[in-house]
Order: C-alpha cells, then sequence, then structure tokens
C-alpha cells in the first residue's frame, strides 16, 4: 500500500490539473464554476447543452460589432461562412457515400447574404471535386452577391434557369439539395413568390436537404410547424433558437468569433477540435 500511495498522489494532481486547465477555458467565455461543476456532476450532459441559443436580434447585433468594431469584411464573413458550409457538406455527405456515380449537388441561392454563403459554399464544393449546380431564384443586385457569381460562372459551375416542378426529376439528376435561400433576416409570415413554390417542392424531393444557418421556411425565434425537413443544419456564428428541436446532423461554423463577444452574449460555445473551423453538434 505504501508503494502505491505516490501513484494516486500522482493521479490526484494529474485531475487537479486537467480541471483547472478545462475551467480556465470555460472562465474565458464566461462560464462560471457553477455552471462547470454541473457538467462534471451530469456525465450525459455535453458542452452544447449550456449554450443559449440566439434570437434573431442578438445575431444581426453579433454582425453589426464583427462588422463596426472588429472591422470585419462583409466578404470576409461570406467567405468564412461559405467554406465552413463546403467543409460540411464533405462530413456529412462524402463523395464515396453518394449514391450517384456523379457527385452531383443542387444549390440553391437566394438574394440576399445566406445566398452569397451558398455561391461560395457551391465554388468550395467543386474544389473538392463535387459537381454543383445552382439555381438563384431571383437574381440580386448587390455588388457582392454578383462578385460571387461571376466567380462561379468562372469555374464553369452551371445553373438553373428554373426549377423542375417534376420532383423526380431533381431526385434523379442529384444527391443532396443545399437550401441557401431565405436565412435568419426573412419574414417567414411574409413569404413572397417564387419561394413558397419552391419550398413546396422541396417538402417533396426525397432526397437529403442541407440548410445554411436557419432552413427556408423557418421562424428564426422557434421550431418549425410546417416548413421543410432538412438532414443536415449549417449553423453559422452560433445555433439559433429554431435549431434547439433540431434532430438531424448539426454542424456549428463559428471558431473565428472573438472571445470577448462570446463572453458579451453568454454563447458558451463548444470547443473545436484540432485545427478544425466547424464541429459537429
Amino acid at each position: 500500500m505504501c508503494c502505491q500511495r505516490p501513484l494516486y498522489i500522482a493521479f490526484a494532481g494529474l485531475l487537479c490539473l486537467q480541471y483547472s486547465e478545462t475551467l480556465a477555458q470555460w472562465k474565458r467565455i464566461g462560464c462560471d464554476n457553477a455552471s462547470y461543476l454541473v457538467m462534471l456532476k451530469a456525465p450525459g450532459l455535453k458542452q452544447k447543452d449550456l449554450g443559449l441559443k440566439q434570437s434573431k436580434g442578438e445575431a444581426a447585433a453579433i454582425e453589426t460589432e464583427l462588422l463596426r468594431d472588429y472591422r470585419f469584411g462583409q466578404q470576409q464573413l461570406i467567405e468564412i461562412w461559405g467554406q465552413a458550409c463546403a467543409l460540411a457538406i464533405t462530413k456529412a455527405f462524402p463523395l464515396s457515400s453518394l449514391a450517384k456515380k456523379q457527385p452531383t449537388v443542387l444549390v440553391i441561392c437566394g438574394p440576399d447574404q445566406n445566398g452569397s454563403i451558398g455561391l461560395v459554399c457551391a465554388r468550395h464544393l467543386r474544389m473538392y471535386e463535387y459537381e454543383p449546380t445552382i439555381y438563384h431564384p431571383q437574381r440580386s443586385s448587390q455588388s457582392l452577391h454578383q462578385d460571387f457569381t461571376v466567380q462561379c460562372e468562372k469555374m464553369d459551375i452551371p445553373s438553373l434557369s428554373y426549377l423542375p416542378t417534376e420532383v423526380q426529376l431533381i431526385n434523379d439528376a442529384y444527391n443532396l439539395v443545399i437550401d441557401a435561400m431565405l436565412g435568419p433576416d426573412a419574414d417567414c409570415a411574409n413569404i413572397k413568390e417564387p419561394y413558397p413554390g419552391i419550398l413546396v417542392t422541396l417538402k417533396q424531393v426525397k432526397i437529403p436537404i442541407a440548410s445554411v444557418d436557419v432552413p427556408s421556411g423557418w421562424d428564426v425565434e422557434e421550431p418549425s410547424q410546417d416548413g421543410i425537413n432538412p438532414e443536415v443544419l449549417i449553423s453559422l456564428t452560433a445555433p439559433k433558437k429554431c435549431a434547439i428541436s433540431f434532430s438531424g446532423k448539426h454542424f456549428l461554423a463559428g471558431r473565428f468569433l472573438p472571445y470577448d463577444i462570446q463572453k458579451k452574449y453568454e454563447l458558451n460555445l463548444p470547443d473545436y477540435p484540432g485545427t478544425d473551423c466547424l464541429i459537429e453538434l
């Protein structure tokens, strides 16, 4: 027993060191000792369970701070998010897992920021050897959106002039659909054509749907009762309130977010593995 005592002491010291290091990480994003002890006492509780979901106003406020106070550029943020979305697609739908011989992906891009993120996602997917096709329900007049469109065109990424209403044509042509249409800024109670018709079509497709940040047609503040049912959700910066009951594959792309902002908004984001820019929740 005397010989084993130094081993006990060394093991206890190692546990204290691990506790101190992990607690320091939690304090860095504003989590107190009590919250961390709650997690220690509940083995089934993960870090994501302690995080708060963003409201629409909080998401807008965080983006404003990033642009105004931290001097991020709009194009920079869209590029970060778009590449992270493409990486999430490669993790959720590896090339080797696709049902069809050709790695085809349909990317539906709205005219606002979510659509721009979809364009960047399509460009990176092309670099990852997928075969994206873009559908613009409405062309955007924003110069940044037009720049991203030109980049896709220069990389020979095809685009559709219309979305087939015959659902089987979509099922037969593509392995999955990326929904980058409406996003968190949309008023789900006042969606105008052509989007209601597109949502009706997407509700009927049999191939998987991956939504960017907020599934199109969902209220950002609460889970959808009558929207599309994506298999994958890629949250940007932090999960939104509507994602609280999402049961599919859920990825988070927000590693670039400064710790002061994480603390200010009590986001309690999980630790990202290694050097990854996204994490599966």
